[in-house]
């Protein structure tokens, strides 16, 4: 080397990128919807691949499946406040190594960028996966199921006794609970989706006949299991068709066991029940075509004195013995699967429309689909309503649902700011059932969110589930939205949503759904 050559200058760059690698393991820089743009670290020796390959990825497919929600509040928190302060989440290697993560909006011109570090936890070892809550399970087997579901398999468990389904003590159910976090693969996913109803989600091969014997075991004298397990191969489908399918699937299972399965048509797997499912389509066409169906309107009301805010029109199916379908969701599952949505909603908010005309000083929630919000057609139809007669803008309220259908995110917002030029408020439907719907609350302007009450009722028992439910909070008041809390059957419910912050209460507890109170 020349003695008199000088050494190369650092640049500000790599000065910088030298101290943060000194302080975290891998460094992300991250777009607004979760792709990684930029990578760096240990990414090699944690997860098995190089940074470069990482790169385009969501970067909630570094974590632990079970730890996937929570991040995506985190992340949503992050875009709405500019930072994330340190918070724990486990990586998605064998030992789900636990990490701090941490995050801050990207100064400068490119402020649209979101960095991400992840720093070891002194003395982390990793641990256990522990059964998630249904949504966590629900969410983890979609995003598979989009993905072609080449790596996963949804299993299910229904205990049983000689009389049919059982519904376990609390005491036995925290025994079925400890004894699933002992079967389960460090990628898997597992809940309660129904009293003595289990599923899970793994891409490493789970003997469900073994986990499905310790859970009897766990059960007791005369406690059995039915098991079925659904490939996530959905092969012929589009992503979409295959997350309504699963999404289907998961409601029959949900409601009646493991035997509606094979009566919806899943006994072939996801391809199969679409198949024969369009072959379906014919009835139900026809079904909304004809109304057969009623509302019933169920209170929501402050939580501060329990007084009724506003109805939500809830859709029941008329009776019918021919119908291929049985009871509300699996009716409107079912619509979504065969590409009906927006028929379906145009029937239900013409009837809600008729019901807001009779109604006196109250608003009215009619249910809008991700798939309906982005049909320029529908939004043109539902406007010429609304401009036809002003007074239906003081007296609907829309709820947007299935966010996770949304594929056309501008003609979506195109629809939200039309509604809401005409006085309209709007509420996110299922706040916390998937991904989408933490990245719509920052896309929409919305008026209200409403809590899925699958964490409603976690909540209660968990932790985990009631910081979520408090991080939910905190992210709708930040972006200005007011919460809803559904399926609130008890006092003590209430109390602890109160306790949280949450505005609004809707469930058993303030009334059933029924007739619309003053209507003629």
């Amino acid at each position: 080397m020349d003695g008199n050559a000088q050494p190369r200058r650092v640049t500000d760059r790599e000065r910088f990128l030298t101290f943060a690698l000194a302080a975290a393991e891998i460094l992300l820089e991250v777009a607004p919807d979760g792709r990684i743009l930029f990578a760096a670290g240990a990414l090699q020796s944690r997860l098995g691949a190089p940074a470069e390959a990482w790169v385009g990825r969501p970067v909630r497919d570094l974590l632990a499946r079970g730890d996937r929600q929570g991040f995506d509040l985190a992340f949503a928190g992050l875009q709405a406040r500019d930072r994330l302060p340190p918070i724990c989440f486990h990586l998605a290697d064998s030992r789900r190594t636990p990490m701090s993560c941490a995050g801050l909006r990207l100064l400068g011109q490119d402020a649209d960028r979101i960095c991400l570090t992840f720093a070891a936890m002194p003395g982390g070892s990793g641990e256990a996966p522990a059964p998630s809550g249904p949504a966590a399970l629900r969410d983890a087997a979609e995003l598979a199921a989009r993905d072609g579901g080449a790596a996963g398999t949804l299993g299910l468990i229904e205990l049983r006794d000689e009389a049919g389904p059982l519904t376990p003590s609390a005491e036995i159910a925290e025994r079925i609970r400890e004894t699933i976090a002992g079967g389960l693969a460090p990628d898997a996913v597992a809940g309660e989706l129904a009293a003595g109803r289990y599923g899970l989600i793994s891409v490493a091969e789970t003997d469900l006949a073994e986990l499905g014997a310790r859970i009897a075991a766990a059960a007791g004298d005369g406690a059995s299991v039915a098991t079925r397990s659904l490939p996530l191969a959905a092969e012929g489908l589009t992503p979409m068709q295959a997350s309504r399918a699963l999404r289907h699937a998961l409601a029959c299972f949900t409601r009646d066991g493991p035997e509606a399965l094979d009566q919806a048509g899943f006994a072939d797997g996801l391809s199969g029940f679409v198949a024969e499912a369009y072959g379906r389509a014919v009835w139900l066409r026809r079904a909304i075509a004809e109304r057969r169906f009623r509302l019933a309107f169920q209170p929501i009301v402050s939580l501060a004195d329990a007084t009724p805010h506003h109805y939500e029109a809830l859709l029941r199916p008329e009776p019918d013995a021919s119908s291929p379908v049985s009871g509300v969701q699996e009716f409107v599952t079912f619509a979504e699967t065969a590409g009906l949505s927006e028929e379906l909603d145009w029937a239900v908010l013409a009837t809600v429309c008729a019901a807001a005309r009779r109604a006196r000083q109250t608003r009215i929630a009619a249910n809008l689909s991700g798939l309906t919000l982005q049909s320029p057609a529908f939004r043109e139809r539902l406007l010429g309503l609304l401009d036809a007669e002003p007074l239906l803008q003081h007296r609907l309220l829309i709820e947007i649902t299935e966010t996770a259908e949304i594929e056309d995110e501008a003609e979506a917002v195109r629809t939200v700011e039309a509604l809401r030029a005409r006085g309209l408020p709007l509420c996110i439907d299922d706040f916390g059932a998937g991904a989408a719907a933490f990245r719509y609350l920052r896309a929409f302007r919305v008026d209200y969110v409403k809590i899925d009450g699958l964490y409603v009722t976690a909540a209660a028992r968990s932790d985990q589930d009631r910081g979520i439910v408090a991080g939910m909070v905190d992210l709708a008041r930040t972006v200005g939205a007011r919460v809803v809390a559904e399926r609130i059957e008890t006092e003590a419910e209430a109390a602890l949503m109160r306790e949280l912050g949450v505005d609004y209460g809707q469930g058993w507890l303030y009334g059933k759904p029924g007739p619309l109170p003053g209507s003629d």
